[in-house]
């Protein structure tokens, strides 16, 4: 096995010498045939063998109490029904995340939290089964208040991402400030939203599970589930060879363990797929914040002091604690430095990671307070950005492994037209229409996880990728094809990819943005040992044989692929894992964002015309999925910033707009053209295959450059997000 630690750079490697001309090239999904055409299987669509039965979950009512009974007469004596099972210690209350859920029944700690599920012959019966059973529950006082409950808050875990970090006084910096910004931005709670629900098909066959499901990390998924329902891990394997998004959600949901327990129960197979509603209360959602910023600087734009403390809210056993002041730590530099974090304990569904997390909300409110400490400044906000931009780590001291900030601002001012922004707030106007620009910066931390990946060469010359890696929609299979084409000098047509299944070599999975990096350089590495097997064969070194087209060239030979293999496989073991490298660079992946808006002068409504991101993430594998990554993100800070808000009845502890009716997200009609432009800086510090994260880069910083380009366009300043009309109308000048 090539087995390799990040404790030091690892090149050159085939892929660098390639020359098949495949990699980061625009090309087509991998599987797009497949999902166009609709045959692509997702988890609730597999067809298994036996009669399959239908779960439905059975929720409580209200949000606090203890249960004193649940009836479930009216639901068993429905046609149809198979059982209805509300007594199985093993019941999950909500989504199970990286370890197993709280279980049991005897209390309720969140609105709709699960307290059993109903099975019957079909998926109409088995819901009218569960809203039959009654759930009596002796009502208790909740807790929903995130800033009524600051005075009990806690500081953070401690295995938390983050923790407290104090350098310097900023108490006294902010008062020596010739200018100075003391602010405090508030975002909401925020849901997933994927357009595939949690489902999962589960079979029992002599003691063993097969799960087919939407998962996002199948390593740790096997390894929770087997817990959940009691049995070794070798006794189990999921199958998620497609997942039609997720965004942090699908790790281990409650339907994946309640059909694994309702089909050990009635010995047939089960499927569960969760209601719309269901998730928003049974699948954790992204805390609400409270986030004060205080910037202190000099009277020619240097920064003193930078402080970012933070309020989040969780549930009484998440542990999870939103980072928000992860892209805050390295950004800007200013000696003197402050990062707090305060945890309300609430009685709601637990708060989980959601897309980017640290970074897609604590930027919404940096980049909206410098834009503000730039004004007051009468400073342009790149160029103030690129006076406090860092020459090493600014906590740390650690040299940055690439960093090409300044460089995605600059190229993205040119590309957007920044030179014609009028720095005067409302003073570009079409008619009813007020314009104005607006930019962030975007920075993403960047991960490396274990991964392992199995390739093969197959005695006709053709490549065989295996690993239990997912496809969350970001090009994995597309990508790994990539790096094995370019590095075995292989056409895509040559290349097989098998992901999702646990019993293939355990791969990163998808979430973080470490995807690409660790699942790529597991395929990577063993590709080097097959390379080696290859000029063993012919004789020379690896550095003096050229792969292509199912081809090896050394030494005026060019002999097939097929005729190396000697008509045997050569398999080969890639595994990377993080090291020292972590800590000896500090690494991130960054961008700059353009947006120019219209804000109508008379009922404050808001529209995106433009928006340009430039992004700097490593080695681009695939310049269209790149793309795709990016205009997905950007959709998503256009979202935060005007309209994802899940509401909350604090009376009741209960989100009142839990459908994709009224839980806003941008659609068509609120998108504009996104440009999207890469400079590609390969970071040899990183991973062997030089990438950097990318998809969750792309959200951070777009919400604020749309709130900034508000500003801009009317004056109006709302740090209050999402940024809905009333929150504008009130403070546009007289028509």
């Amino acid at each position: 096995m090539a087995d390799y630690v990040m404790n030091a750079d690892h090149t050159p490697i085939a892929l660098d010498r390639g020359v098949q001309g495949i990699l980061g090239k625009p090309l087509d999904r991998y599987e797009a045939a497949l999902k166009v055409s609709g045959s692509a299987t997702y988890g609730y669509e597999h067809q298994v063998d036996g009669q399959v039965a239908y779960g439905y979950l059975i929720t409580a009512p209200i949000a606090k109490g203890k249960i004193t009974d649940i009836d479930t007469d009216a639901a068993r004596s429905l046609p149809g029904v198979i059982d209805v099972i509300v007594d199985d210690p093993r019941i999950p209350q909500q989504a199970a995340g990286f370890g197993p859920p709280p279980s049991g029944t005897a209390s309720v700690d969140h609105y709709d939290q699960i307290v059993g599920v109903a099975v019957a012959e079909s998926f109409e019966a088995a819901r009218a089964a569960a809203k039959a059973v009654i759930v009596s529950i002796d009502r208790e006082p909740g807790r929903y208040d995130t800033i009524g409950g600051i005075p009990g808050a806690s500081g953070p875990p401690r295995d938390s991402r983050l923790q407290d970090i104090r350098k310097g006084d900023l108490d006294a910096a902010m008062a020596d400030a010739a200018v100075s910004v003391d602010a405090t931005y508030t975002t909401p709670n925020q849901v997933h939203a994927a357009m595939e629900p949690h489902a999962s098909v589960a079979v029992w066959d002599d003691g063993k599970l097969t799960l087919h499901s939407s998962l996002q990390i199948l390593s740790v998924a096997k390894q929770v589930l087997a817990k959940c329902v009691g049995v070794d891990a070798d006794k189990v394997r999921i199958y998620s060879p497609y997942i039609g998004g997720g965004f942090g959600a699908k790790m281990l949901g409650p339907d994946a363990i309640l059909a694994a327990i309702a089909a050990q129960k009635i010995g047939r197979p089960v499927k569960i797929a969760m209601a719309r509603a269901q998730l928003f209360h049974n699948v954790y959602r992204r805390t609400d914040t409270q986030q004060r910023i205080r910037l202190a600087a000099t009277a020619d734009g240097t920064l003193t002091g930078l402080g970012h403390d933070s309020v989040v809210s969780q549930c009484p056993h998440g542990g999870f604690m939103e980072p928000v002041a992860l892209g805050t730590l390295a950004l800007y530099d200013a000696p003197v430095r402050q990062f707090t974090h305060k945890v309300v304990t609430l009685d709601m569904v637990a708060a989980g990671a959601v897309r980017a997390p640290g970074e897609a909300v604590g930027m919404l409110a940096l980049e909206t307070a410098v834009d503000e400490l730039a004004e007051k400044l009468g400073m342009d906000p790149i160029d103030f950005r690129k006076k406090n931009e860092p020459a090493v780590d600014p906590l740390t001291g650690a040299p940055f492994s690439t960093r090409q900030l300044v460089a995605c601002m600059d190229e993205g001012a040119k590309r957007f037209g920044w030179d014609k922004r009028v720095a005067t707030p409302g003073q570009v106007r079409e008619g009813e229409w007020l314009i104005g620009m607006g930019m962030a910066a975007a920075v993403r931390i960047n991960l490396l996880v274990d991964s392992q990946a199995r390739v093969t060469l197959t005695p006709d010359g053709r490549a065989l990728i295996e690993t239990d890696m997912t496809d969350i929609g970001t090009g994995t299979y597309t990508v790994l094809a990539q790096i094995a084409g370019e590095a075995l000098g292989l056409p895509m047509p040559g290349i097989e990819v098998k992901l999702g299944d646990t019993d293939l070599p355990p791969g990163a999975g998808s979430g973080g943005s470490f995807g690409a990096a660790s699942a790529g350089s597991s395929v990577a590495l063993a590709c080097e040992d097959i390379v080696a097997v290859l000029a063993e064969r012919m004789g020379t070194t690896p550095e003096d044989m050229t792969l292509k087209d199912g081809h090896a060239i050394a030494g005026n030979r060019r002999v097939p692929l097929s005729e190396l293999t000697q008509g045997q496989p050569i398999v080969a073991m890639g595994k990377i894992s993080q090291g020292s490298n972590a800590r000896t660079y500090s690494q991130a992946a960054h961008g700059a964002q353009f947006a120019e808006v219209a804000v109508n002068a008379v009922t404050g409504e808001v529209r995106v015309r433009r928006m340009t991101g430039v992004f700097e993430a490593g080695r681009i594998l695939n310049a269209k999925t790149a793309r795709s990554q990016a205009i997905g993100g950007m959709i998503w800070g256009i979202g935060y910033a005007l309209m994802e808000e899940a509401v909350l009845d604090q009376r009741f502890g209960q989100f009142v707009n839990h459908d994709l009716g009224e839980y806003h997200i941008p659609v068509h009609a609120d998108v504009p053209p996104l440009d999207v432009h890469f400079i590609e800086d390969i970071d040899r510090h990183a991973n062997p295959i030089g990438v950097k994260g990318l998809g969750e880069l792309t959200i951070s910083g777009a919400g604020a450059a749309v709130t900034n380009a508000i500003y801009n366009a009317c004056g109006v300043r709302v740090r209050d997000f999402p940024l809905t009309l009333d929150k504008i109308l009130g403070g546009l000048p007289p028509v």
